[in-house]
């Protein structure tokens, strides 16, 4: 027997020469990944250099940064969906591929904007590209790794998404330490080239082999509602009022377009995603672990940069070193979620991990503006540490209970969730941030002299808003910063406090919902309570092993895999 007959698993559906090269393909994927998820965080540190004049920026407003930051979103929600189905239909690979070269193009582009409105245009091409990387990368993977193997490698990858958006701020503030702003976009192009020629070389691509007709109605519902849905939470964000009649416009248009999406899959005979899977508790119950554990982490990244940087001093590279932690953390966990959820299983692996994502959320309040920095990494640890014991069961749930033709959508539908879990926690948390600090802080504004009305509100915006007053106000300014500061760690313990909230709901979810170690499909995370050799001569019939259609026949997935 060969070596490559002696490592393959029994019952193999996937061709010998793809399981041979499985975790240098994962590698491919990670690195393709890592520029996509990366490249948003790293803008955040970027934001005041590219509002300072030209030529050290381009002299943005407040307006324009923020839409920097959301045209790059809006477009990849809103076309995550459709990507999916395009990588199942005409080829994950070369899905893929034309991602990455659009994002690496859309990178030089913005990096040598010479305007912020030619920024915001090329912000929202890379976000077409990212589209189009995001689900492909995590169906592939389902299509290179035997069932057995899928927890580990996923655990990896949800791992690798964590770890690069707490990476992000520390890079980004490492490369304007020496060189000009558009080297935050200008790093990407390197790594997208690498990308290319390793995916070119080492990703087989697969499709599925019966797509059945293009379901144009459900695309096109599925691009409206979500973009109008995440652009209704971005504005709610911005405006940090959520009954503001375009935010509610927005939102419940996009609900309403979303809903009539649901409606019609459900009576198409040839459906862009079988509603049938949201009838089943644990996957519902893992799409919904995901959009929580994602609120939260984008909810403490978001504020969290406010607290290092403006309350205790630190540069945009220090706040990212001080990130590395809650990074390293969900990074060396995530890999090893598998061997807690065959001890203990998916539903209390999922539910532990959701309590200490919402324990150490609560014990935030513990942080004032001198408190010892390690209490911070402390807690950064231990959220990592939750956050990895999440990710990695919901994704295998999600994935698992799909079939594998089906990955690119089923991988859709989890970075849906994902996106919209965190624009919605940057959104609602950055308001009750902001609407906290303002109630804090009006008192002390109000007690000012010669200090008209708008000038007053606009101090009141943000604790950077305040600290401008103070610093024009000179020495008289230094009580002002010192209330600014106490505001804002109010403001901050206000918003963990809510943020534990939604993870303490999002535990009783999984606690309710999520299988055990008998449950079903994904929830065992390699579990095997039937046997894997049981579970595989069932995949081999082509039986379903959780919800309907979730089998297929070695002959058609063998079909499926193109060397």
């Amino acid at each position: 027997m060969s070596a490559v007959d002696s490592e393959a698993p029994p019952c193999s559906v996937i061709p010998e020469a793809v399981h041979r090269r499985r975790w240098a393909i994962l590698a491919v994927l990670m690195l393709s990944l890592l520029i996509v998820v990366l490249d948003n965080s790293i803008l955040n540190v970027a934001m005041k250099t590219i509002a300072t004049p030209p030529p050290t920026g381009l002299g943005a407003t407040h307006s324009q940064l923020e839409w920097a930051v959301n045209s790059y979103t809006l477009v990849f929600a809103g076309l995550l969906f459709t990507s999916g189905l395009l990588g199942d239909r005409y080829g994950r690979k070369r899905v893929l591929l034309a991602g990455l070269a659009l994002f690496g193009a859309g990178s030089v582009l913005a990096g040598l904007s010479g305007s912020p409105g030619e920024l915001i245009a090329f912000r929202a091409l890379m976000g077409v590209g990212g589209a189009l990387v995001m689900p492909s990368t995590l169906a592939v993977l389902m299509n290179v790794f035997e069932r057995d193997e899928q927890p580990r490698a996923m655990g990896i990858w949800t791992g690798s998404v964590g770890a690069a958006i707490a990476v992000g701020p520390a890079t980004g503030g490492l490369l304007l330490e020496h060189f000009w702003w558009g080297s935050v976009f200008m790093v990407n192009v390197p790594i997208v080239i690498v990308a290319l020629i390793a995916m070119a070389v080492l990703v087989p691509d697969s499709r599925d082999p019966a797509p059945g007709r293009p379901d144009v109605p459900g695309v096109l519902l599925s691009v409206v509602g979500l973009v109008l849905l995440v652009y209704g939470v971005i504005k709610g964000g911005q405006l940090a009022d959520f009954t503001d009649p375009e935010v509610l416009l927005t939102v419940g248009g996009g609900l309403a377009v979303l809903a009539g999406f649901v409606l019609h899959e459900r009576r198409s005979r040839h459906p862009a995603l079988d509603m049938r899977y949201f009838r089943e508790p644990p996957f519902s119950a893992a799409v919904t672990a995901v959009a929580l554990v994602f609120f939260a982490l984008m909810g403490v990244t978001f504020f969290m940069v406010f607290y290092t940087q403006s309350v205790r001093g630190y540069t945009p590279f220090q706040t990212g070193l001080l990130l590395l932690p809650l990074a390293a953390s969900q990074l060396f966990f995530a890999s090893r979620a598998e061997l807690a959820v065959k001890r203990f299983g998916a539903r209390a692996t999922c539910a532990a991990g959701l309590l200490a994502v919402a324990a150490t959320m609560a014990a935030f309040v513990l942080l004032g503006t001198d408190t010892p920095i390690w209490v911070l990494e402390v807690l950064f640890v231990v959220q990592g540490a939750g956050m990895a014991h999440v990710t990695p069961p919901v994704t295998v749930t999600i994935m698992q209970s799909l079939p594998r033709e089906k990955a690119g959508s089923g991988s859709a539908v989890n970075n849906i969730f994902r996106q919209v879990g965190g624009a919605l926690g940057v959104a609602v948390l950055g308001s009750l941030l902001s609407a906290a600090y303002r109630g804090r802080i009006d008192a002390e504004l109000a007690g000012l002299p010669g200090l008209s009305e708008d000038a007053r509100h606009a101090a009141g915006e943000s604790i950077e808003a305040t600290r401008a007053l103070a610093e024009r106000m000179g020495p008289a300014g230094r009580a002002l910063t010192e209330r600014a500061d106490e505001a804002f760690v109010h403001a901050m313990h206000v918003t963990v406090v809510a943020s534990a909230a939604v993870a303490l709901a999002g535990a009783v979810v999984v606690a309710l919902f999520m299988p055990g170690r008998r449950g079903t499909p994904g929830g065992g995370m390699g579990e095997r309570g039937e046997g894997e050799e049981g579970k595989g001569e069932r995949e081999d019939r082509g039986e379903g092993v959780g919800v309907p259609g979730a089998g297929r026949g070695r002959d058609a997935l063998e079909a499926e895999v193109e060397r």
